[in-house]
């Protein structure tokens, strides 16, 4: 059964506001560091990963990205 926001606890708000916001956050720097990073520094297709971060994934997506999607700069010095 689906509550309304208005039966919803002041903490409960206050936690979805937060995690609202973290979610978008990730997804902002995401998206800022895919239109920055050159197409052969990042794993698989730039397009899949822009298409993903349109995905409501409680920022599992944008995480995933910068753990897994970025190559490594191997270049020393």
């Amino acid at each position: 059964m689906a509550k309304r926001w208005s039966d919803l606890s002041p903490r409960t708000r206050k936690l979805i506001i937060v995690a609202g916001v973290a979610e978008a956050g990730l997804k902002a720097a995401a998206a800022i560091d895919l239109k920055r990073r050159p197409a052969d520094q990042v794993r698989g297709p730039k397009w899949a990963w822009f298409a993903a971060l349109f995905v409501n994934s409680a920022g599992l997506i944008p995480l995933s990205y910068f753990v897994f999607g970025r190559r490594r700069d191997t270049t020393v010095g």
